[in-house]
């Protein structure tokens, strides 16, 4: 079965906006599309409801995939599609309900030694890269 997600790296003054879940792993907020979304909605959305930041999106930064299985043997293949993206109105409000029991701004660096995915970390530096040359 394959899904596809979107996320954000929302980046504001040297810092990159993360969450942690209850098992203490650091990931970008990221979640599926919906009916009738196009990918941009659907990244602005899920950047709002999992970490209660509203923010906007500058440019797409690519997509990443892995697949992982469900219920011992059922196979997702998962795109995510990154955007980076300016906040708007941050606000730090984790989606409990989610699994998330923290939203952070944090310094680049920090967020890069702490998020668990390689490929997550690529995708926190094309965002820096490009939000170092909009400042």
């Amino acid at each position: 079965m394959e899904e596809i997600s979107c996320g954000g790296v929302v980046m504001h003054e040297g810092r990159v906006l993360l969450l942690k879940k209850f098992n203490g792993h650091w990931v970008l907020p990221k979640g599926r599309i919906e009916d009738g979304e196009t990918k941009e909605e659907a990244a602005v959305r899920e950047v709002e409801e999992e970490t209660g930041t509203l923010a906007e999106i500058q440019k797409y930064i690519g997509y990443i995939k892995y697949a992982y299985t469900i219920r011992g043997s059922m196979q997702i293949f998962k795109t995510v599609h990154f955007y980076y993206m300016r906040p708007i109105k941050n606000r730090l409000i984790p989606q409990r309900e989610e699994g998330f029991a923290q939203a952070a701004m944090m310094e680049t660096e920090m967020a890069l030694k702490l998020i668990r995915f390689e490929a997550e970390k690529k995708m926190i530096q094309k965002a820096q890269e490009l939000d170092r040359r909009r400042d």
